[in-house]
Order: C-alpha cells, then sequence, then structure tokens
C-alpha cells in the first residue's frame, strides 16, 4: 500500500510540471502576440488632408523614418514639396480644384522591417480647395461699404470687370468676408479668390449688391449709358430671379442686333451679340418686358423699362483701311501685324479699334494736288469722295456720311474680301488762261482739253469737290447775273460737283476762257470722253 501511493505522488508532480510548462508556452505566446500587436499598433503610417497644408503625413513611433515625399499633377508634372512637422505644402502655386496625387515612403527599423517589411508606402489623391462665394445677389443699406462672404477663410483675392481683375490684397490671417469698400448703389464685379495662400486665385464668380426696394432692381454691364462696341456683350441682372422679373419673355434690342439671349444663372441674362454685331454709330436700345428700377446715380432709383447704349461710330482710320483695300482710295494699305481675320466679330471689333498698318500711294505719278489732301485717320476730301462712290456702287443713300449702312456694307465686302475693279479717276481744272480740265486715271492722263468756266459774277468755285449726281443728258437752268432766268434742255454728259456747278457738254465757238456760270464747260468729244470717267464720289479740283 505505501509502495503505490509513493507511485501515484510521483506521477501527480510529473502532470504539474507539464501544466507549468503549458501554462509559461502559452504566456509566452501571448507575449508575442501583444508584442507584436503592440509593433503593428505603433508602426503605422497615415496620410490625409490638411486644413493649411496640402496634406499631413504622420508617423508612429515604431513606424520608421520618412523616406521619400513626391506629388504630381493632372498632367504627371512634379509638384515640389516644403515638408515641415509633417505638413506637406506645396512650393509652387496650385490652381483651386487642381488633382494632386501625393505618395509618402517610409523606411521601418531593422527588426521589424524583417517581421512587416523595410518599406511602407501610402498614397492619397485629392484637390486644391476650392473658396466659394456663399451669396451672389446681396442688398446692401445705402451708404454701406459692400462686403463679399465666402464659404471658407480665403488667403488672396482679385476682382474687376470681365477679363480685367485686379489683385486686391494677400491676407496673412485668412479671413472669410472681404470688403470691396465703397461702391456705386447698384453694381456687379467679378471676384475671384484663394483658399490657400499656396494657390493662385480660382475661377471668377459674378457677385452683384442692390439697394433696398420694394421692386426688382437691375444692374448692367456695361453700365447704362456708357459706349459699347459693336461686339460688347450685355448682362443683366436682377435682385430676383428671372423669371420673376421679367416673366417669360425676354427683352428686345433696337436697332435689330444679330445675337441670342442665355440666363448664365437664375439671375442674370447676358446678350451675345453675333455677325457684325450692334449698328456702328448706333444709340442701341433694350426693351423690358416690365418695368425694373435702375439707379440715376447716388442712390437714388428710378423706374423704367428701357435700358441704352451708346455704339460709336466706326474710326475714320479703319474707314479709310477698308476703302484702300476696296480700291476706293488711290493709296493701299498694308497691316504692319497679322491682317484682321475675316470674321464678323474681328471686323466689326477692328472698325472701333483700328490695327496699326501703312498707307502707300498706288501710282508713282499721283497729281501733287490729290497727295496735298491725303491725310491718313482724318477726315478729308478724299475719303468723303471715296465713301460717295462705295454709297453709289451699293446703291445706298449717297451722303459721303458713313452711317450704320455703310459699315455694314464695308464690313461684308471686307468678309468677302471685294474689291472695286473700275479704278481710280481725278479730275482737276485750271482758271488760268487758257483754261484747260485734265482727266487723270490709274496713273495715266487719259485727257486734256480746253474747258471754260465761270464769269465774272459767276466764277467757278475753287477748291476740290466730290461728283454728287451724274446723268447723261439733262436740262439745266438758274439765273443769270443780270437776274434773268435761263433754261437749257439737252444738256450731255453732265457730272454735278458743286451746287449747280457741274462738268458737261456746251456748244460754244471757242475754249479755254471764262464764259460758263459756273459751271466747266467742255466740247462735245472731250465731254463725251470724260463723262464715264466721273461717276458720283469723283474728285473735281478748280484751281486757279
Amino acid at each position: 500500500m505505501v509502495t503505490r501511493s509513493a507511485h501515484l505522488d510521483a506521477v501527480s508532480a510529473g502532470h504539474d510540471r507539464k501544466r507549468m510548462l503549458l501554462g509559461m508556452g502559452m504566456g509566452m505566446v501571448v507575449a508575442i502576440a501583444a508584442l507584436v500587436v503592440a509593433a503593428l499598433a505603433l508602426s503605422g503610417v497615415s496620410l490625409a488632408s490638411d486644413p493649411t497644408a496640402l496634406a499631413r503625413v504622420s508617423v508612429q513611433p515604431l513606424g520608421g523614418t520618412l523616406e521619400h515625399v513626391e506629388a504630381f499633377g493632372p498632367d504627371g508634372q512634379r509638384v515640389p514639396l516644403a515638408v515641415q512637422g509633417g505638413r506637406l505644402t506645396p512650393l509652387r502655386r496650385l490652381t483651386p480644384g487642381e488633382r494632386v496625387s501625393v505618395e509618402v515612403r517610409v523606411h521601418r527599423p531593422g527588426w521589424l522591417g524583417w517581421a512587416l517589411g523595410h518599406e511602407r508606402t501610402e498614397r492619397l489623391t485629392l484637390q486644391a480647395p476650392v473658396a466659394h462665394v456663399s451669396e451672389q445677389w446681396m442688398t446692401v443699406p445705402a451708404g454701406s461699404a459692400v462686403h463679399v462672404s465666402f464659404e471658407e477663410p480665403v488667403s488672396a483675392v482679385a476682382y474687376g470687370s470681365t477679363g480685367r481683375l485686379t489683385h486686391h490684397a494677400t491676407l496673412h490671417n485668412p479671413r472669410s468676408s472681404i470688403s470691396l469698400g465703397s461702391q456705386p448703389a447698384t453694381g456687379s464685379t467679378e471676384i475671384a479668390a484663394a483658399a490657400r495662400s499656396w494657390e493662385t486665385v480660382g475661377k471668377p464668380m459674378q457677385v452683384s449688391w442692390f439697394p433696398q426696394s420694394h421692386m426688382t432692381v437691375m444692374a448692367t454691364i456695361p453700365a447704362s449709358g456708357a459706349p459699347i462696341s459693336p461686339y460688347t456683350p450685355i448682362r443683366l441682372t436682377f435682385s430676383k430671379t428671372v423669371s420673376e422679373a421679367l416673366g417669360s419673355s425676354h427683352p428686345t434690342l433696337s436697332p435689330s442686333t444679330p445675337g441670342h439671349w442665355r440666363e448664365t444663372d437664375s439671375h442674370t441674362l447676358v446678350f451675345t451679340p453675333s455677325g457684325f454685331g450692334a449698328p456702328l454709330g448706333s444709340q442701341l436700345r433694350i426693351q423690358l418686358p416690365r418695368e425694373v428700377a435702375v439707379t440715376t446715380g447716388g442712390s437714388a432709383l428710378r423706374t423704367t423699362s428701357q435700358i441704352e447704349w451708346t455704339v460709336p461710330a466706326g474710326s475714320t482710320l479703319r474707314l479709310q483701311q477698308l476703302l484702300a483695300e476696296q480700291g476706293y482710295l488711290p493709296v493701299d494699305w498694308q497691316p504692319s501685324g497679322d491682317p484682321v481675320a475675316r470674321t464678323p466679330g474681328a471686323e466689326a471689333q477692328a472698325a472701333v479699334e483700328p490695327p496699326s498698318g501703312s498707307f502707300d500711294w498706288r501710282y508713282s505719278d499721283t497729281p501733287h494736288q490729290l497727295r496735298a489732301m491725303w491725310a491718313p485717320g482724318q477726315a478729308n476730301t478724299i475719303t468723303r469722295g471715296a465713301v460717295m462712290k462705295f454709297e453709289s456702287t451699293h446703291e445706298i443713300t449717297v451722303d459721303g456720311l458713313p452711317g450704320p449702312a455703310v459699315w455694314r456694307a464695308l464690313l461684308s465686302d471686307a468678309l468677302a474680301g471685294k474689291r472695286l475693279s473700275s479704278g481710280y479717276t481725278y479730275v482737276y481744272v485750271h482758271r488760268e488762261i487758257p483754261e484747260v480740265l485734265t482727266l487723270w486715271h490709274d496713273g495715266h492722263t487719259v485727257l486734256t482739253s480746253a474747258a471754260n468756266t465761270g464769269i465774272a459774277g459767276a466764277e467757278t468755285e475753287l477748291g476740290t469737290f466730290p461728283v454728287f449726281e451724274h446723268i447723261p443728258e439733262g436740262t439745266m437752268s438758274g439765273t443769270n447775273p443780270d437776274g434773268s432766268h435761263y433754261e437749257d434742255p439737252g444738256i450731255k454728259w453732265i457730272s454735278y460737283f458743286n451746287g449747280g456747278d457741274a462738268i458737261h457738254n456746251f456748244d460754244r465757238a471757242s475754249f479755254g476762257t471764262p464764259q460758263s456760270l459756273g459751271c466747266v464747260e467742255l466740247p462735245l468729244q472731250s465731254a463725251a470722253e470724260v463723262w464715264p470717267y466721273t461717276p458720283i464720289g469723283t474728285l473735281v479740283t478748280i484751281e486757279t
């Protein structure tokens, strides 16, 4: 019995040792597992966006060493970065909304690298923040400054008219509201902002402000009454939505102008001209379907349904350039740079903003009288005669004034590349006895003929005049110096150039001395030869 008990005690002790060893093993496993979990927990790397920098990288105590950081824009171009305190800040300016891909690489310690890998890479794609205006249409009390608010603080702002924004502020302490200072009671501007100091200002947004009123208030760009080019878009912005302000109808323009209306947002209508745009030298008027309130200066409002702008006449210089290109002047014109594009918009814009270039005489032997009258950029008789010839050729009422109809026809011919083929004619008459008429055409003297000018008391006036009426035969009547009346039917080859004075045939026994009542009389054969060369617009010079 004693022997059996000792054996059982030995067996029991063996089991106890096994349990102890098993427990120790399990404890070591748990300890190792805990160590692995702790190592994993303390070796993390995270990459996230940041409220001031482009991104932030966080490396935990056992994470290792930040070894490599790089960023790329949407076009694959590298974006240089500064790394400070885990913040990744671009060293070149980004565009708001620009997509950037960031990659960081961390090198782990040797023992942890053996277990988890020597390197860990994190990638993040994000967008540069965009600063949005929180209110586009504002009511501003009289006398108050205009403040523009943003949905988040901004670091820089620029504002002004479309395409002409001016940088106004770089803010060391970003703000959510920017003052535009004192402004007209009603107005609009484009404003662009940067949410971060490392961004450029973003896409401009239109903001408008209005005084307090029980009616719909309207702001216009350009301002009512301002001069505009034929191709200037017209923007109407209302304090209420377009449908509330105008109903279902759009405004109408007078004179009729090709183009189209579109709603660019709920409060704004924009008219974009097409073709040649608004007629040059016109008063462009918009008729609204309903009355609105507009400012009249200061903060005062008036009720109206009509708004006007002035479209200036085309420049004299551009008028001469086009007339020269189309063969109506004795000069040619060449641009100093690229020629004006043959599009309606480009031609219309060039009419008020002429390109630079040079004029050259078409003929080496141009009469000195004609040369003396020419002045680029200045109204002169040569230009007036060319306009009259252009009007007659295009069946426009002849007055020598480049009105809207003349400009529209000029621009149309410019687009079509048309050029006059009949050449350039000039007539000059010497009153010195023997009196002579000279017909010059396209660089050559075509004819020299004896002529008669006016007698004493009815002298042919000195000067240069364009032909304004051109008829093969007619009746000429008037008053003699003694007060008696005359009426001569059947007068041939008449070209009126100054009041009742004309070049024409008249049967006389001789020519070369003053015999007429102011006209330039020619023998029949000479008059018949001269007449085809003297259409409306031809210049006639009477000199001593």
